[in-house]
């Protein structure tokens, strides 16, 4: 074997070791989950103020994570370094606020600062660490600990499976307490209004043209008349009502241009129009509106929204498309 090849052989065998290890000790913590960490959560849950994470080095940049996690979940967060905190960012700290600190050792002397403004103020104090016996343990309201399993570093020393074990902790408690507190794709949407995910979630209630916006004209109006109300809301279509004020169809520049003949314009829109148009609720997605128009037997530009019958709202291929959607 080529010593290029022995030595790509021992990156994999690395590699897996590594991914092992840290699977084992997700594993451990996984079956070490209890009352301690449902007592945690209630906790965290029933903070009035903000989620305040802090954590030194590797356990800093996890904090870090936790802290955009929680809060783009529905539970306000944010980080504070203590290395800053000795320094006036204490005042960060609220006593509305519960602090989650993370250091596997326990006995980080950059976190000494912020324990003691804890327990001199009374704010409740979540502990992530790996020593029961040490000073952030006996501090703690609430502690969660991670089991006791070595590092995936040869020498045993580089955090590892113990910050892997820390990300996971976080992840945990953010979606448990998501679930606790009813957060909903809604919800979700509106923490993350820029991203493909929040535009993913958007509805068509969200993009839809309602009131006087919507094009509408009774059966009997002339395909002139409906022409203007046409052209003035841009819609290229006009909803058809009967006198209840329920949507009978649809006539659409499509149905003139089939239609086109001399006397077209004084014919009653209701001998012309599409009877049962394509119709969707108000609360379905955007994505789904797209492939209602797209469906067979041919694809359509506008949806008209419903609700008991009636026209609520009016919806166009482009309003998706400005809205990323297509």
């Amino acid at each position: 074997m080529s010593e290029p090849a022995a030595l790509l052989d021992g990156a994999i065998a690395t590699g897996h070791h590594v991914l092992l290890a840290e699977a084992a000790a997700l594993t451990a913590l996984a079956a070490s989950l209890g009352a301690r960490y449902s007592s945690a959560v209630e906790a965290i849950a029933g903070t009035r103020g903000r989620v305040v994470v802090t954590g030194m080095g590797k356990a800093g940049h996890i904090g870090g994570k936790i802290a955009a996690t929680l809060a783009s979940t529905g539970t306000p967060a944010l980080f504070v370094h203590p290395g800053e905190a000795s320094h006036g960012d204490l005042g960060m700290i609220t006593r509305d606020d519960t602090v989650l600190v993370l250091s596997n050792s326990g006995d980080t002397a950059e976190l000494d600062a912020i324990l003691s403004f804890c327990k001199r103020f009374a704010i409740p104090l979540v502990a992530i660490t790996a020593r029961q016996d040490s000073t952030l343990a006996e501090m703690a309201d609430h502690l969660l600990l991670l089991p006791r399993v070595p590092e995936a570093c040869p020498m045993g020393l580089a955090p590892t499976t113990s910050t892997t074990m820390m990300v996971a902790f976080g992840d945990a408690l953010a979606v448990s307490l998501l679930e606790r507190r009813g957060f909903s794709p809604d919800d979700y949407r509106v923490l993350h209004p820029g991203g493909a995910l929040g535009r993913k979630l958007l509805r068509v209630r969200d993009l839809m043209h309602v009131g006087a916006a919507i094009p509408l004209v009774d059966p009997q109006t002339n395909v002139a008349d409906a022409i203007l109300v046409m052209t003035a809301k841009r819609f290229g279509c006009v909803c058809v009502v009967d006198g209840d004020g329920l949507l009978v169809g649809i006539f659409t520049d499509g149905d003139l241009s089939r239609h086109l003949a001399p006397a077209i314009l004084t014919q009653p829109v209701g001998a012309l129009m599409t009877p049962d148009p394509r119709t969707i609720r108000g609360e379905a997605l955007a994505a789904e509106a797209i492939n209602v128009m797209n469906a067979g037997p041919g694809p359509v530009t506008v949806l008209i929204i419903v609700e008991d019958g009636k026209p609520a709202g009016i919806l166009h291929m482009h309003d998706c498309l400005r809205a990323g959607l297509a």
